[in-house]
């Protein structure tokens, strides 16, 4: 009777065998795969930090296949400071673009600077009043005063500025103000200005401050208290809690793309042409020592430029080299289908060559200032969006004026500029 009881068990335990033995065998593939999957989540979860593109544009695709909504809402309340010789007037052609086209109220000066070299005061804003609304777009030329700017601009605005290096700097600052700056007039040459700087500077004399560490004085501060590296590097980190960005003008293109990603702005807001050049003839090579020298001399200005460089190398590495290079080639490529389309000659022109005086740049100095001329024969839609692009700033900066401040008429019919 066991004999038969054990062999009529024997193929149930056969089957109870089998299935434990495929349980087993399930359940230790599921764990390899686990750890499989664990591992290659936790190398996923490193590798964006300097290569995969953001979440966003992952949601999103590309920009000319973009068709869901954006995740960010675009940004319209902006500061920039427009710092001298930095290439900063292609940065202002944009934020003139983006308010122009959406209707965005500027901080307008009365003229074309706010009292500058002055630090900024909100009285000197056109139509400003204590108890108006803030504006959307502060843009033009002032020395940076916060308390002031905060005046006059909402409590969340995006705060920026650009940078360059201070020996090419220098030199665009020479060539450009040499006939109103006392120290660069009275010195027969650049190398015989840096020769001696001191034999021809005088701190405090009207103009002056155009003569060494500009970007310091654009930026509102005012030389250090004492001696060591602590009050320049306090007022360094003073300025990176304020500013939100800042751009390098030797990396123009990098820099519109991280501006684009921080404002949450379209590739055709941030294509542009470059404003108030001159022609790469009139610019001087800068030798060595020269520009060794010139470092010194602006060592203030070095420092900044340093610290600025260091922390947008750093947005670079975080938004991801490999997403900046296609990023960057896009830009690259609608500027350049832009500029076949738009100008005539496809390219930056001599004043002498650009008929329209509403589209050739104010002229200062004894070098010339290139800019564009409209290809004939242009579509009115297409010839409007041209226009914008090469429009130099003062005289965009004129009919934006226009725009937020109309000619009202008066009561014997004459014409008088309104105030909002």
């Amino acid at each position: 009777m066991r004999a038969a009881s054990f062999g009529c068990c024997c193929p149930r335990l056969q089957l109870l065998w089998a299935a434990l033995v495929v349980s087993m065998a399930i359940g230790f593939t599921i764990q390899l795969l686990g750890i499989s999957f664990q591992k290659r989540a936790s190398l996923s979860q490193l590798l964006p930090t300097l290569w995969a593109p953001p979440a966003k544009e992952e949601v999103l695709g590309g920009e000319e296949t973009r068709s869901h909504p954006p995740l960010c809402k675009p940004r319209q309340h902006l500061v920039f400071l427009k710092t001298h010789k930095t290439g900063s007037s292609t940065i202002t052609n944009i934020l003139h673009r983006f308010g122009d086209a959406r209707g965005l109220r500027f901080a307008l000066p009365t003229r074309y600077q706010f009292s500058y070299p002055n630090p900024f005061q909100a009285r000197r804003v056109k139509g400003w009043h204590p108890s108006s609304p803030p504006f959307d777009i502060l843009c033009h030329h002032m020395r940076f005063n916060l308390p002031e700017v905060q005046k006059v601009m909402p409590a969340d605005s995006f705060y920026f500025s650009i940078v360059r290096n201070p020996a090419s700097l220098a030199e665009s600052a020479f060539s450009y103000y040499r006939a109103v700056v006392p120290a660069f007039r009275h010195a027969g040459s650049l190398p015989e200005f840096l020769a001696a700087p001191q034999r021809f500077y005088r701190p405090g004399e009207r103009g002056n401050h155009y003569a060494r560490n500009l970007l310091w004085f654009d930026f509102g501060l005012s030389p250090p208290e004492g001696p060591g590296i602590a009050p320049i590097k306090a007022a360094l980190e003073g300025l990176q809690h304020v500013f939100h960005l800042v751009l390098i003008t030797e990396y123009m293109d990098e820099s519109l793309v991280l501006l684009r990603e921080a404002l949450c702005w379209s590739l055709e807001d941030v294509v542009a042409f470059r404003h108030n050049l001159r022609n790469p003839q009139a610019v001087h090579a800068l030798k060595p020592v020269d520009a060794a020298r010139l470092r010194a001399w602006n060592s203030l200005d070095w420092h900044l430029y340093a610290h600025f460089n260091q922390t947008f190398w750093a947005q670079v590495e975080r938004f991801g080299r490999a997403h900046m290079a296609r990023e960057v080639a896009l830009l690259q490529k609608r500027q350049t289908e832009l500029m076949q389309q738009c100008l005539q000659g496809g390219g930056p022109l001599e004043p002498g060559h650009i008929t329209d005086e509403r589209l050739r740049p104010f002229q200062f100095g004894q070098t010339p200032i290139l800019g564009y001329a409209l290809r004939p024969g242009l579509a009115p839609g297409v010839q409007e969006v041209c226009r914008r692009l090469i429009t130099p700033e003062l005289q965009y900066k004129d009919l934006l004026d226009a725009k937020q401040f109309p000619p009202v008429l008066q009561g014997n019919g004459s014409r008088a500029r309104g105030v909002r």
